[in-house]
């Protein structure tokens, strides 16, 4: 009762929320909606995506409530729950914070997990942030996301999105407002983990399972783009320590 209850008042906050920001998203975006029957309509999902600028989950969170039919939990830096109404929207329409590189950064995935076992549709970016590759694709990513996904029987849906970048590039200060943008929202069938769900939690495992969730993202990224992906997942930890250039300038962000 009392789950029924949260979920509830998370549903109306959405609500909400919605009502603010869909006016905004049919006025700046087109969209190119595809796969989300692969996302069920009821039932814990895991929903695991790129990241390539703040506007991301926005966008996703019009995909996954609209098309989707789902009620979307994600998790979000923990800064964003600091800024003034902002955070009290997120927390109460059941937005989980996420507070890297601390101690409480287990929280996050505490929550999660309690999500998937009530039954609802949590959302990870497992790169953590922005992508600081230089095309735009998708980085490592951490393995949060595999051990959410070997702890719980539940679908591991990826997804590829792209375009909402041309609103607001990452590092940029201001949208670029103008045309409708067309965003891309693609939904794969569900990964098949049953293999490594079997086998015993190493760190090993869970970097193979990281690794192959996020190659089948970038799959379909490749898919949207027409375009062929790196070999290799971009590092930004080895780029730093080779004193590159993390952070892409906006403009070199493809459109």
């Amino acid at each position: 009762m009392r789950r029924r209850r949260r979920s509830g008042a998370h549903r109306g906050w959405f609500a909400v929320m919605g009502a603010v920001v869909k006016p905004l998203l049919y006025a700046v975006t087109r969209r190119d909606w595809r796969g989300l029957e692969n996302i069920p309509p009821a039932g814990a999902v895991l929903v695991v995506a790129n990241h390539v600028t703040v506007v991301d989950p926005l966008t996703l969170a019009h995909a996954l409530y609209d098309g989707a039919r789902r009620l979307p939990r994600f998790l979000a830096k923990a800064e964003l729950f600091r800024v003034p109404l902002v955070g009290a929207v997120l927390r109460r329409s059941g937005q989980i914070p996420v507070y890297r590189q601390t101690r409480d950064a287990m929280n996050a995935l505490r929550e999660a997990h309690a999500a998937l076992d009530a039954g609802e549709c949590v959302v990870i970016y497992p790169e953590g942030t922005c992508t600081r590759d230089p095309d735009g694709w998708p980085m490592l990513g951490k393995t949060g996301v595999a051990r959410l996904a070997l702890a719980h029987d539940v679908p591991v849906v990826p997804v590829a999105t792209w375009g909402a970048h041309r609103i607001l590039p990452y590092g940029a200060k201001w949208p670029r407002l103008g045309r409708r943008v067309l965003v891309h929202v693609l939904a794969g069938e569900p990964i098949d983990l049953r293999e490594y769900r079997a086998a015993e939690p190493t760190r090993e495992l869970e970097r193979q399972v990281t690794d192959r969730i996020m190659r089948r993202v970038t799959e379909l990224l490749a898919a949207i783009r027409g375009e062929s992906p790196p070999d290799r997942f971009f590092d930004p930890r080895a780029a730093a320590s080779r004193t590159e250039t993390v952070v892409p300038p906006a403009a070199e962000v493809p459109r």
